[in-house]
């Protein structure tokens, strides 16, 4: 029997059930959530084959199966983090909870007790996550000591084809076995895998050995042995794969493909706020935690400030700039006054010991209370909670022209606080270099935005304000 199991976890099969074995496991964790909620709520089953209750029931086990599905949720790259499997179990798990939750509403399910509700949300999320990391830690303890692998070779001794075997052997957990290559090149000799023949000798190997894929590292204008390669792979039962040299056009990792008709076009990165599903819910977030300020905090300090700001100088409470925006559209940006009245402050940034700041500015500054009337600026549409900060005219005329992807950051909405922010990466920026990280973390935010990172991002500046930061002036 331990032979039988063992022969299982080897062989490809395995890879090939692991979405019914999620699946199945996740349709199991629903239900005893759901029956587990009965007895934190009431203690005992009594209410559970009432008519709304096993609608319910029956709805949230269909809505589950629709979505794993819709959403490819199970969908496992072996090369990829944990971390970008559980985004999108989190994302599945939050559009169930609002079906759901529309469902109860709408036909006005009064025998549906939200209490309960929650407890099985809550339940759920909490198995979910348990069985995730727990199962892809054990996929990847069986990867790693030799089971489920796969047995690869890579044809084109180039560069990239170094870097395809670096990565495919960098963690064992991957389960990759890479055999060697294969080119018709001399090779450099420092390799750390074996140059198996030339391309004209990839069928024998085939025929005396079991492989599971084949990675091609050629160049586009070698078609002709290109084709070859695909017609041996397909006759030899063997999965093939390229390797297309992106890294001549962009660095980034984030390149993705589209097809116009059946031709393929090259975009130099993704990014998630072009989604219409994305932006809503981007959208939703902002005008709900903005509301949520100006109700809770803005409406009673407000008065507050006013008075101070008026007795600490004179001139207006609020100050206005113009400020570049989304798509590189001007706006204007709203922020309680720091400084005295000046000639200099459309030009001219803040520094460390700035007289023209005041002491109440510089409080205000440290705690970012200067930023609350932004949060008007969000429920305008101008900005959004999270997002690039947004620099003013000068300063964007004048890195567009140092810095090439300076431009870049203006693909989103800019943002009261932003990821180059929580990094450290605000406030006066000395030297070019220091402009250059804050874009290089305003464009990787752009291209790795989820609603889970905004609010990581919100927890950190909140966070930054209590202990208080050395660049805040």
């Amino acid at each position: 029997m331990p032979s039988l199991l063992f022969d299982f976890l080897a062989g490809k099969k395995f890879s090939r059930y692991l979405k019914v074995i999620f699946l199945g496991s996740d349709v199991i964790l629903l239900n005893v959530s759901f029956l587990l909620s009965f007895f934190l709520r009431y203690g005992n089953l009594d209410r559970i084959w009432h008519q709304q209750i096993s609608s319910i029931w029956l709805l949230c086990n269909v809505v589950w199966m629709l979505l794993a599905g819709y959403l490819d949720i199970y969908k496992l790259v072996r090369v990829q983090r944990i971390e970008h499997f559980l985004r999108k179990t989190i994302r599945a798990y939050f559009i169930h909870l609002a079906i759901v939750a529309i469902v109860i509403l709408v036909l006005k399910y009064g025998e549906v007790s939200r209490l309960r509700m929650g407890y099985f949300y809550g339940l759920f999320l909490t198995f979910l996550f348990l069985t995730r990391l727990v199962s892809l830690k054990l996929l990847k303890f069986i990867r790693a000591s030799g089971y489920n692998f796969r047995r690869v070779i890579i044809v084109g001794e180039n560069e990239n084809g170094r870097k395809m075997a670096e990565i495919l052997h960098s963690d064992l957990s991957f389960g990759f076995q890479v055999m060697g290559f294969f080119c018709d090149l001399s090779h450099d000799k420092n390799i750390d895998y074996p140059v198996l023949g030339n391309i004209s000798s990839i069928e024998l190997f085939l025929k005396e050995t079991d492989i599971h894929e084949m990675y091609v590292a050629l160049h586009y204008d070698q078609s002709d042995k290109i084709n070859e390669l695909i017609r041996l792979a397909e006759k030899y039962h063997v999965r093939i794969k390229f390797v297309p040299d992106f890294q001549a056009y962009t660095k980034t990792r984030r390149v993705t493909i589209d097809f116009y008709g059946n031709l393929p076009v090259l975009m130099l990165r993704k990014e998630p706020l072009e989604s219409g599903y994305h932006r809503l819910s981007k959208k939703l977030f902002d005008v709900l935690f903005s509301l949520l300020v100006i109700l809770l905090i803005f409406s009673w300090l407000f008065p507050v400030l006013f008075i101070l700001i008026k007795l600490s100088s004179k001139g207006p409470v609020f100050f206005k700039q113009k400020r570049t925006g989304e798509d590189n559209i001007e706006f204007t940006c709203y922020k309680f006054r720091t400084m005295r009245v000046n000639t200099l402050a459309d030009e001219l940034q803040a520094t460390k010991n700035d007289p023209r700041i005041t002491k109440l500015g510089a409080f205000m500054r440290k705690t970012n209370l200067d930023e609350l009337p932004q949060f008007f600026n969000v429920l305008w549409g101008s900005m959004s909670v999270v997002g690039p900060r947004p620099h003013m005219i000068k300063h964007t005329e004048e890195y567009s022209e140092l810095i090439n992807e300076y431009l870049v950051r203006h693909f989103a909405k800019p943002g009261i606080t932003g990821w180059a922010q929580v990094n450290g990466f605000r406030g006066e920026t000395k030297k070019l270099e220091d402009m250059k990280k804050r874009v290089e973390f305003d464009i990787w935010y752009i291209e790795n935005w989820s609603f889970i990172l905004d609010l990581k991002i919100v927890w950190l500046t909140v966070w930054n304000m209590v202990r208080g930061e050395e660049k805040a002036y």
